[in-house]
């Protein structure tokens, strides 16, 4: 293979949109850094990025279009799925059909899907996965500023003299602008505040940590408001010529909190705590709010934005140098989706479905004269919809819904009734068992195409890769779709450079400055200056300020000009806690995983720090419920029930409890958050509570435990319990279960009888309660090792693990130590992975503590952990305070 140059690309995970420089070598390999030169990131990337080149082979993935389980060609597929959507248009209408799609998208694909559907077809009905993660924030900047608009930049965190970070755990989810934070801290003495219910990373970090109560954050920003009504911090001067609506906010606010001890009151803090917390901010002018889902994933998400937006309104504090209220995006073009109209209520370029002239310009724009006329059902409703026959058709793309949506029971059985599933999807996702049509997309480091990042940035995504198989970009296949359904002269684009073109022109369209998108600068750009297209901030129309800022000169998108103030209450949660179902759930990510871990859970190094699906919970909850450290515990909420492992940890408020969102069946055994969570929406943004749900929790009486070393990709069926890992070779399984341990035994056995052939080697004790096997290939290397036992009594199993990545022929000595899961000699173990950028386990820094490292600047200076992208520091200071940490195995 040739090896290619280094390519200039944009990573795909969150929304920090950071530059990627990717490099093909000639044996394939692809090797990644941060792109010194794009301004997200300067070079910098968090332990995800740093492994997106050991995400990009082919290992599980659509190589070609399925058809009821059985490859067919493109031209079956196309002409099926045009097919079933027209048949299904003619006999039940155009709001029988519906798109669901993905913040993976590039703005490309987003645009012709968005187009196809509202456009043509004639529906609003495509909604996008970013319903679950910025919707509240779409609606809350509509309401006050007439458009969707984030004012600010990322240098703002550079200039700031107050950073609030409010449901927002920076340090793991966007950890390359916790970095510029923690910098500005120490250069400038920034302070930092977070208002989480939890002790993250994040807190660990800040000067001040609010640990709310979930569901009070309208009521701090009140009360913040109202504080600084009181001690008449406003500018009343920027209120009066820039805002509407100030007399009724600041009146509900001060109605709403009284005095600081009502609010620490209502939200469960210190007074003292909240009044150091209202000071800091009247007292700082530069001060920037950066919020994220713990904001928005809830049923008042409207409204928790437009509390933190008052307060800044009521300041003047937007649009400036280190100030302004800044929702971080949890995808990589969730801004782009927005831009496009990718949400159900939006139509394109950031016009709505609520003024007719907007519909009328965008129809003669695209010369649509069946243009939909109103709003599409949004992603809760729309899954509803599919399970009670309304949506008889429905097309699925680059997004896994059987694992992420709220109520996932519900949203499983809708895609079973559904009449008509089509998925584009890179690899067999849990949704893809559902799919009627499977469709092979293209993955990052393939596709071409435009993305924005949260501060309004466009980067390129560039490939690097040949498309493998069958695969086709997103925007090819859906413009094929478009031209079977008889729609081709207005989806007949050359390529992506063609659609963006269009997509800059209709943001300029009959834009009079209405509207501050506008790309219109673009809507001539040649293929080769598309093709170099350097990051850029938009507006890009001729008229952006030279700052980059937006709505610093206090002129804002609508009628009058002005923001409007929206008066908000305190609401509470969605769903009290009760007898029944006495903590509260919460959910969210971990520091290496990514969403339904389609893509990280494939990388060893990812994997090694949160190996398997745990719960965490706070010691006195523990003890009420009779549960420790690595028990196993059936989670029950109103809407579903799942498992997970105990964690136990201080990090947890007594009475509230996390379990990640990243579990899908891929890799354990009914552990996801979804089927746990609420599908009730918040009534403006259609957001779900995600954020707060009932829980009940049980103990699972374990008897029996298994660990299956393996090169083989299985996913084991008819156990209570079980989680996989990957490792370089292959896999780790852990399995649990109720039964006795003879049955368990019977259970774990019968996974290997589907091995390879090879030489087997058994041992089983006479009473039955233990077993032990492994498998050799041809070379004599091993290929797969199963320990069952009765609960805790496993040996560990690092050394089987290791053999899986040499494939190297065993010696005699070590054949006869294979069962015993030991290694005939030591051998070094790092232990469970702390530092995922440099790979460095916790025995190793128990080595370095021993040598004389207590402090991070020496186990960075020793190890080079918590020295890249820093989401590890907050688990290295409390691995060195707690002195020298007990030797684990690798495999965790």
């Amino acid at each position: 293979m040739q090896a290619l140059s280094e390519v200039k690309t944009t990573c795909p995970y969150c929304g920090v949109g950071c530059g990627v420089a990717a490099k093909l070598a000639p044996d394939g390999a692809v090797s990644v850094r941060g792109a010194p030169d794009h301004p997200a990131n300067a070079g910098k990337l968090c332990s995800k990025g740093s492994a997106l080149g050991e995400t990009t082979g082919l290992n599980g993935r659509l190589l070609a279009p399925e058809i009821a389980g059985r490859e067919a060609g493109w031209d079956e597929a196309i002409e099926l799925v045009a097919q079933k959507f027209t048949q299904t248009i003619a006999m039940h209408g155009a709001n029988a059909v519906a798109f669901y799609i993905s913040g993976q998208l590039l703005t490309e694909d987003y645009y012709v899907a968005n187009k196809l559907m509202k456009g043509f077809i004639g529906s609003g009905n495509i909604d996008t996965n970013s319903r679950l993660c910025m919707a509240s924030t779409v609606a809350g900047h509509r309401r006050a500023f007439g458009e969707d608009i984030v004012p600010g930049l990322y240098e703002d965190f550079d200039q700031a003299d107050l950073i609030v970070l409010a449901g927002s755990n920076t340090a793991w989810c966007h950890p390359i602008l916790f970095q510029r934070m923690l910098a500005a801290r120490q250069k400038r003495g920034t302070r930092i505040v977070v208002i989480d219910p939890r002790r993250t990373a994040t807190a660990d970090e800040c000067d001040l940590h609010l640990a709310l109560d979930p569901g009070s954050d309208v009521l701090l920003f009140n009360g913040l408001l109202a504080y600084l009504v009181r001690t008449h911090t406003i500018d009343t001067a920027y209120v009066a010529a820039h805002t509407t609506g100030f007399d009724q906010t600041a009146a509900v606010a001060l109605a709403d909190a009284p005095s600081v001890a009502h609010v620490a009151q209502g939200c469960g803090l210190k007074p003292g705590d909240i009044q150091r917390f209202f000071d800091l901010f009247a007292a700082h002018e530069r001060s920037v709010t950066v919020y994220s889902q713990g904001i928005n994933q809830s049923a008042h998400g409207t409204d928790k934005v437009n509390a933190i937006l008052n307060c800044h309104l009521a300041t003047g504090r937007i649009g400036k140098p280190g100030m302004g209220p800044f929702s971080v995006t949890g995808q990589p073009n969730a801004m782009g989706g927005r831009e496009v109209g990718g949400l159900a209520n939006q139509l394109a370029a950031h016009m709505g479905f609520d003024d007719p002239g907007d519909i009328d310009r965008v129809a003669r724009f695209w010369r649509a004269p069946a243009i939909a006329t109103k709003a599409g059902l949004k992603a809760v409703d729309m899954f509803r919809a599919a399970g009670d026959g309304r949506i008889k058709a429905l097309w699925i793309m680059g997004t896994n819904p059987a694992v992420s949506m709220p109520d996932t029971a519900s949203v499983r059985a809708a895609l079973k009734a559904c009449d008509f599933v089509a998925v584009s999807d890179v690899t067999r996702t849990d949704t893809a068992r559902y799919a009627d049509v499977l469709l092979p997309a293209a993955a990052w480091g393939e596709k071409d195409g435009m993305v924005t990042n949260s501060e309004r940035r466009l980067s390129r995504q560039r490939p690097f890769l040949p498309l493998p198989g069958k695969a086709r970009a997103d925007w090819h296949i859906i413009c094929d779709v478009a031209a079977r359904m008889g729609f081709g002269p207005a989806f007949d684009f050359s390529g992506p450079a063609a659609i963006f073109r269009e997509h800059a022109a209709l943001s300029a369209f009959e834009n009079r400055g209405e509207r501050l998108f506008d790309l219109g600068a673009l809507a001539g750009i040649s293929d080769a200056d598309y093709d170099t297209f350097a990051p850029g901030l938009w507006p890009a129309c001729g008229q952006a300020p030279a700052s980059g800022r937006l709505l610093g000169n206090g002129k804002f998108p609508t009628p009058d000009g002005r923001a409007r103030m929206i008066a908000v209450r305190h609401e509470g949660v969605a769903l009290g806690v009760s007898a029944d179902y006495p903590l509260a759930l919460n959910t969210g990510r971990l520091r290496d995983q990514w969403h339904t871990m389609t893509r990280t859970g494939l990388v060893p190094r990812l994997m090694a720090n949160a190996p398997e699906p745990c719960i965490d919970l706070h010691p006195e909850d523990a003890s009420v419920h009779a549960l420790a450290e690595g028990d196993l515990a059936c989670l029950s909420t109103p809407f579903g029930s799942a498992r997970a492992k105990i964690r136990v940890t201080n990090t947890q408020r007594p009475g509230q409890a996390f379990l990640p969102m990243h579990w899908s069946g891929l890799f354990a055994a009914n552990s996801g958050a979804g089927p746990l969570s609420t599908p009730i929406t918040d009534p403006f943004s259609g957001q779900p509570e995600l954020k707060h749900v009932p829980l009940r929790l049980q103990r699972e009486e374990i008897l029996w435990a298994g660990i299956l070393v393996t090169r083989r990709d299985l996913r084991p069926t008819g156990f209570v319990h079980w989680s996989r890992q990957t490792v370089d070779g292959g896999w780790v399984h852990k399995l649990t279960g109720t039964e006795t341990p003879d049955q368990g035994v019977l259970l774990a056995k019968a996974l290997m009888a589907d091995a390879r052939p090879g030489r087997t080697l058994e041992y089983r004790d006479r009473k039955g309660l233990a077993y032990r096997a492994a498998t050799l290939d041809e070379a004599g290397a091993m290929a797969e090792a199963l320990l069952v036992g009765p609960s805790g009594r496993l040996p560990t199993h690092d050394w089987l693990v290791s053999l899986l990545g040499t494939r190297a022929g065993l010696t005699k000595t070590e054949r006869h130590a294979l069962l015993s899961g030991q290694s005939p000699v030591a051998m070094p173990s790092t232990g469970r992975i702390v530092c995922s950028c440099f790979n460095v386990g916790v025995n190793q820094l128990a080595e370095a503590i021993s040598a004389g490292s207590h402090t991070l600047e020496a186990i960075g200076e020793a190890l080079g952990a918590g020295t890249n992208c820093g989401s590890c520091r907050s688990e290295l200071r409390t691995i060195i305070g707690s002195g020298i940490p007990c030797v684990q195995e690798a495999a965790g």
